[in-house]
């Protein structure tokens, strides 16, 4: 099957002709720097990027690349918010789990091997590019699981029946495959977002507003003024959930902030305040660039962390669940909670409303934390390490709130004197008084002098913190 890039008509070549069947629709340009002709390098074998599919699930959306090698083989190339697989179909002994008993992070053997249950999808084709070895077309359904060990990776795909065909590969990243005629990233702004002879601008058809976002990636998107879920992934975008009225976040950074981070200009997308329940909240805001992936800086009660996504998955047991690997050093669990998202504004690569919730497990090693993300339809792992606060300011500057970032833990307040440890002041107080009041002479009389020097004070400082609030 081959889509014709100026005209958009779909060829599909059997063994007795070639027949048009009609037109397909555009793929939304997004900000991968992959493109039809990007060529690389995986294992001393040579191969092209001759196609690609879109398909999209309810969440998010994902790019799926055909390519051909030398030698006359073909793998699949899967493109996912920055993150990279390459697999290729494969026969395998023994059975395979049914789609519908299949359970995100659960283990599961297939082929001598043991694998955790990563996603489990039922997704719609959306646009096709190029050249494909099957037919596809919009509203193509398929459903696919995805299996992860170390950096293995493993696709069951049902879309043809309840005996699945099975894809094997690794995850990989663009330096690893060495790859070429790469978009720049002038190319990528000036497309992403956009099918081919139309240019849109972003209002919120709930309220209005403007929307600061990244059109082809960040489809996802939630308005900061009326709270609405957007979706952003055509032309036009179309109101799902009508949000409440709601105050505007309070943010240390604001959405759409720019800074550049180790080389590289990064943009704040979007942001959301997760809560365990019950316990402190935090804020974690999602960071974009053309040159790296998507990553997280999380501001807590503690401090600042960053947060990446991990390809190379750290073995770890559901069974045993208290202990973690990753690069041969053991990671001790400290926390399992279910964080829910209080409040969401800006954009994000996948569907984000307040009430999400995800189970949470968290592992430490030294300054280093791992942590597992568990819904019902995806598992996914990341490693965090803590950054000054004197740097994420310094990358924002003005962009950043000062006034609103984590100081750490807070001294006591003035009012702590009329607390536990005032109450225990004034007892002791009270026990050397007693000789004084027995034997009163000139002593006493500097030490009540001296008392009133430190108490008055106090009091006015106490009662101008209760103005205050």
């Amino acid at each position: 099957m081959a889509v014709c890039e100026f005209c958009r008509a779909t060829l599909l070549k059997d063994a007795e002709s070639v027949k048009n069947l009609g037109t397909m629709s555009s793929v939304l340009e997004d900000y991968s720097p992959i493109q039809i002709g990007t060529s690389g390098t995986v294992g001393g074998r040579n191969f092209t990027v001759v196609g690609r599919i879109q398909l999209r699930y309810a969440e998010g959306m994902w790019n799926e690349w055909y390519v051909l090698y030398d030698d006359g083989s073909n793998a699949w190339l899967g493109d996912s918010s920055g993150l990279f697989t390459l697999t290729a179909e494969r026969k395998v002994a023994g059975a395979l789990p049914a789609f519908d008993a299949i359970r995100v992070a659960s283990v599961y053997s297939i082929d001598q091997q043991r694998y955790l249950a990563s996603e489990k999808r039922s997704c719609e084709c959306i646009a096709g590019q190029g050249e494909l070895p099957f037919r596809v077309g919009t509203g193509w359904r398929i459903r696919v699981a995805d299996f992860r060990s170390g950096p293995l990776f493993l696709t069951l795909d049902y879309t043809d029946g309840e005996t699945p065909v099975v894809y094997t590969g690794v995850a990989v990243t663009l330096a690893d495959m060495r790859c070429q005629l790469l978009r720049d990233d002038e190319q990528i702004r000036a497309s992403a977002g956009k099918y081919r002879g139309k240019v849109d601008t972003l209002d919120c058809p709930s309220c209005g507003s403007m929307i600061t976002y990244l059109p082809g990636v960040a489809t996802n998107l939630v308005c900061p003024a009326c709270a609405a879920q957007l979706d952003a992934a055509g032309p036009k975008a179309s109101v799902l959930a009508a949000g409440e009225k709601v105050e505007r976040m309070r943010t240390t950074i604001k959405i759409g902030s720019k800074a550049n981070i180790n080389g590289s200009e990064c943009t704040v997308i979007g942001a959301m305040i997760r809560s365990p329940g019950g316990g402190p909240s935090w804020t974690e805001y999602l960071v974009y660039s053309t040159r790296i992936n998507f990553f997280w800086l999380i501001e807590t009660g503690d401090g600042w962390y960053r947060a990446d996504v991990m390809s190379d998955w750290p073995a770890w047991d559901p069974v045993d669940p208290e202990a973690a690997r990753a690069d041969k050093v053991g990671y001790k669990n400290i926390d399992d909670y279910v964080a829910t998202v209080v409040a969401a504004a800006g954009a994000f690569n996948w569907r984000v409303a307040a009430g999400d919730r995800t189970r949470v497990l968290e592992f430490k090693y030294g300054k280093t934390s791992l942590a597992a993300e568990i819904t019902g339809e995806e598992m996914t792992w990341s490693r965090s390490t803590p950054l000054a606060q004197d740097q994420v300011m310094a990358w924002f500057g003005n962009a950043a709130n000062k006034a609103h970032a984590v100081q750490g833990a807070s001294p006591p307040s003035p009012s702590a004197l009329s607390g536990t440890m005032g109450k225990f002041f004034w007892w002791l107080l009270g026990l050397n008084l007693i000789p004084l009041l027995v034997n009163f002479g000139t002593t006493a009389m500097y030490l009540i002098l001296a008392l009133l020097a430190i108490c008055i004070p106090a009091a006015f400082t106490n009662a101008a913190g209760k103005d205050d609030k």
